[in-house]
């Protein structure tokens, strides 16, 4: 969820992937020996007439206003390419603005796809494998504290079972985000934060969700290319996909318009405004509804990657208890999670979380049908939380099943 996403799962109180891991733990003791199911749907199967319509993805948007979200928007689109659309609540606290339909938001998380198909590509090209370490690759970078880089391989890495600690700076507080909304970091920053820690676990002996590991990926990335990882991604994947609207804000705090503006509800249920920030990472992909839907589209309909490549990226192992909480049933490939459909079969997406902005995605095994949905509201309670992520859960499942409202 980045920060309480799911991982990228994600989610947070901070950045996703941030907040992800200790709400998750939190989960743990909170939901012990409560059974957490996929999505519920009338169980209508894909091809059930008349299917999952635009009345029925108005209805699923206005029902996750009830959670206390601000605003939402949401795109399904269908095999034939044609799209639906609908949004509800609105962009500004206070206002009447409706949330524009393509508007802009950080999809945190999500951009951990770009990477590992950034990375897969490389091995297509015979330039990286994914059994090399970070020793190799980046000599010194990860050692001490137990931390040992020459036995941590890139496919470890991108299905985070490489141990690597994950420690990427956030807030808990409204006081907290008004002081180091605007701190700056270098991906070497980053990763010393990590190996100040004890590794979580010896390389690929278990699994735990670490943003920190995908800050390595990308400086491997510009190692083997001698380019920035930003300039891989979109010489490899935006320009080619057209996804015009999907870039890095740098040093900028904040959004393209027209965007929404993002809330964090933190503890006691104070309700900032935290669309304004510097997010360190990966994570700070800034995106809309359309490009998301065209790269998962692309990625698995097989216009990024060779069929062997693409096949080494959906070889899932299964997540932690913890971690069921907001995925169940869920497995984790290289950057992408596994997931069941009610109708049967499986989905695949990888979430995304970052104060203020919550995405949820989703794509059919040949990327034909996908989705996106886009929360403007996160929370650094857990309850709610996972009552956010079940109810937009269940939006993406019926559409992928093309389920028919009740």
């Amino acid at each position: 969820m980045t920060s309480t996403t799911p991982p990228s799962a994600p989610r947070r109180h901070r950045r996703i992937g941030r907040t992800w891991p200790a709400l998750a733990a939190a989960a743990v003791l909170a939901t012990a020996g409560a059974a957490m199911t996929a999505p519920s749907s009338d169980g209508a199967s894909a091809a059930s007439p008349p299917g999952y319509r635009q009345d029925d993805l108005r209805r699923d948007t206005e029902a996750l206003l009830a959670l206390g979200i601000t605003g939402v928007q949401a795109r399904v689109t269908t095999a034939s390419g044609r799209d639906l659309v609908a949004t509800a609540g609105v962009a500004a606290a206070g206002t009447k603005r409706p949330v524009p339909r393509d508007g802009h938001f950080r999809i945190a998380s999500t951009g951990k796809a770009l990477m590992a198909t950034v990375i897969l590509q490389l091995v297509d090209e015979g330039r990286l494998s994914l059994d090399d370490t970070v020793g190799r690759r980046l000599p010194g970078l990860i050692d001490g504290n137990g931390n040992d880089g020459r036995k941590m391989t890139i496919r470890q890495l991108l299905q985070n079972t490489s141990g690597l600690h994950d420690d990427l700076p956030g807030f808990d507080t409204p006081q907290q985000y008004y002081r180091h909304r605007y701190d700056t970091y270098t991906a070497e920053q980053l990763v010393a934060r990590a190996v100040r820690h004890r590794p979580d676990f010896e390389p690929g002996t278990g699994w735990g969700y670490s943003n920190t590991g995908y800050v390595v990926l990308g400086l491997i990335v510009d190692e083997v290319t001698g380019r920035p990882w930003r300039e891989e991604v979109e010489s490899r994947i935006l320009r080619p996909l057209g996804m015009h609207h999907t870039y890095l804000p740098g040093a900028t705090p904040t959004l393209r318009r027209p965007h929404a503006r993002g809330y964090q509800v933190f503890a006691g249920g104070e309700r900032t405004d935290v669309t304004e920030q510097i997010v360190p990472d990966l994570g700070g992909y800034v995106s809309t509804t359309a490009d998301v839907n065209r790269f998962f589209r692309g990625l698995l309909g097989g216009e990024l990657l060779s069929e062997a490549r693409l096949a080494e990226m959906r070889h899932t192992v299964p997540v932690p208890e913890e971690f069921e909480v907001f995925w169940p049933g869920g497995r984790y490939g290289l950057g992408l999670v596994e997931l069941p459909l009610s109708c049967g079969g499986s989905y695949w997406s990888h979430e995304g979380g970052e104060a203020g902005y919550i995405t949820l995605d989703g794509a059919t095994d040949d990327g034909r049908r996908t989705v996106t949905v886009s929360l403007t509201t996160s929370f650094n309670d857990l309850g709610r939380t996972v009552r956010q992520q079940r109810a937009a859960g269940a939006l993406v499942d019926r559409a992928l099943c093309d389920t028919p409202g009740r």
